[in-house]
């Protein structure tokens, strides 16, 4: 087979793959799942009521499996901003998951957790003065000296406007690790400190992939955002 022809079949292929796990916008819309019809768990281990949430006209999972500076939290916000100013929506119609996965799991943790790993020089962050590595999750409201009138691009902030936010269990296995081998912990005991220093309001699910497709089931729009 001519070497032209291969690559041509292998990007098809790669672009099926990718419409297939994460159906374009205009497909998750058409496919999104009567709740009321949905399965019901059978397992308590995963938090999975975050999805009756999701009943506002307007609807979109962001998916982070990147740091990249928290961008994915700054355009979940700028979508709900934007959308007010030109449709004059509040934030109450709209419905914003932000999904943190892969090498974005540390911003799901807290800045005791950031400090004692060194998360900000693992990444290659710098803190304000530019000069040393961040010792704070730089998306957390620990990290900034903000009026509560002027909220930033926080999780907390986001989550307290009605914002979800979800975590992949998957990929929180490294912050379990972390824990329970810097302080010789068993893989439970880990677990639970480790989902101590977990920002408060995240919800961990079985993977990231679980909880972008089951926001897509409810109707959101996907936007791959970092």
């Amino acid at each position: 087979m001519p070497a032209d022809r291969r690559c041509f079949l292998t990007a098809v292929s790669a672009a099926t793959l990718g419409s297939a796990v994460f159906p374009s916008t205009s497909q998750a819309q058409r496919v999104a799942v009567d709740e009321t019809d949905h399965p019901i768990p059978i397992s308590t281990k995963y938090d999975v009521a975050w999805a009756g949430r999701i009943t506002a006209r307007f609807r979109a999972v962001f998916d982070s499996p990147n740091m990249s500076g928290g961008a994915a939290l700054i355009r979940a916000n700028a979508w709900c901003d934007q959308y007010k100013e030109v449709y004059g929506v509040e934030r109450a119609a709209m419905n914003a998951v932000l999904v943190l996965r892969a090498d974005a799991i540390d911003l799901a943790v807290d800045d005791d957790y950031w400090q004692r790993f060194k998360v900000g020089k693992e990444h290659t962050l710098r803190g304000a003065d530019g000069k040393r590595w961040t010792t704070v999750n730089p998306i957390s409201a620990r990290a900034r000296d903000t009026e509560p009138s002027k909220p930033a691009n926080t999780l907390e902030s986001f989550m307290a406007n009605g914002g979800i936010v979800l975590a992949c269990g998957w990929a929180f296995g490294k912050v379990i690790q972390r824990y329970g081998d810097g302080d010789r912990l068993e893989r439970a005991e880990a677990a639970r400190v480790a989902r101590s220093h977990l920002i408060p309001g995240i919800v961990l699910q079985p993977n990231g992939i679980f909880a972008i497709l089951r926001a897509q089931e409810a109707g959101c729009h996907f936007v791959a955002a970092s």
